[in-house]
């Protein structure tokens, strides 16, 4: 397999990851994708370096804005209250959906072979050189 493949392979990977850490696997997706990006970032292909920072970054930030909201639940009263479920649905409606769309659109992306950079969210572990 060529240097090309393999790169746009692992972007897909990543980009795949991520969805599955905000969709069926969290935690094991999260751990997954941070060990390719610990072990294969150094002698990654551009485009797989590209996508494998944004997926860490927008996961790290997934995993703030989750702690958010259970920080605003417990301020609010607690798990007990009327406000929990407008704490849990603004959340999952803004939050979380535009998170998974945003992944959705990376890993098409990164299965044309291109880049994508989550808005706002992409550049917590550096800018691109």
């Amino acid at each position: 397999m060529n240097a090309r493949a393999e790169g746009d392979r692992l972007a897909v990977t990543a980009e795949a990851l991520y969805l599955a850490n905000l969709l069926l696997l969290p935690g094991i997706a999260f751990a997954a994708l941070v060990w390719i990006y610990r072990r294969r970032m150094p002698g990654a292909s551009p485009l797989a370096r590209h996508h494998l920072r944004q997926t860490v970054s927008a996961t790290i930030w997934a995993g703030i804005f989750l702690v958010v909201a259970n920080a605003v639940i417990v301020v609010l009263g607690g798990y007990d209250q009327p406000s929990t479920w407008v704490v849990v649905i603004v959340y999952f409606t803004v939050c979380h959906a535009t998170l998974v769309l945003l992944g959705a659109l990376g890993l098409s992306r990164a299965m044309a072979g291109q880049r994508f950079r989550f808005p706002l969210i992409g550049g917590l572990l550096g800018r691109e050189p």
